[in-house]
């Protein structure tokens, strides 16, 4: 049986297909950006020789028996495993969910429209989905088993992200004024 796949343009700010509609990320502002900078940078030093950590890279995701949609999470881990089995072409826009998918709360994101984003990176074959919120100064971690709410006395460590520790309250310190 063929699998449908719902297809956007590339737009600026990006495009996703979310809750059976297309929705346009915001803008990012300062707050998001810095928090998306210092996650992409602690990522990206952890997973070297373990895989590619990218922000903002487009996804073409598909829960089993869904339509394959892009998503497109603020920052993404692939690990290299699953790279190997990528083309060239496939590499800029995979057709998978990233192994761990994080997603920054903007004031104006709906919470309907996170979690779904949630269930189909979950379903489609993510091992963790972070969703960060800076007006709680919370993180959660999202897995197939269940979800867990860090505050900044708190530790972001997983499974799915094996040695990788990040103390929330060091991530929030990106945002102080100097």
């Amino acid at each position: 049986m063929a699998q449908y796949e719902i297809v956007l343009p590339e737009s600026k700010p990006e495009t996703e297909w979310v809750r059976g509609r297309p929705l346009q990320k915001v803008s990012p502002q300062r707050t998001h950006a810095r928090l998306q900078g210092a996650l992409t940078m602690r990522l990206d030093r952890w997973a070297a020789g373990r895989g590619e950590v990218a922000p903002e890279w487009r996804f073409r995701v598909a829960p089993p028996g869904g339509v394959r949609r892009p998503l497109i999470p603020d920052v993404a881990y692939v690990s290299n495993e699953r790279l190997r089995t990528l083309s060239d072409e496939e590499l800029e826009i995979p057709p998978l969910a990233p192994n761990v998918a994080v997603e920054i709360l903007s004031p104006d994101d709906s919470r309907a429209d996170v979690d779904d984003k949630i269930v189909v990176y979950l379903r489609a074959g993510s091992s963790l989905v972070i969703i960060v919120d800076p007006q709680q100064r919370a993180v959660e971690l999202h897995d197939a088993a269940r979800t867990v709410r860090l505050d900044e006395t708190s530790t972001i460590a997983h499974w799915a992200l094996p040695e990788f520790a990040y103390p929330v309250r060091e991530l929030f310190s990106v945002l102080r004024r100097s």
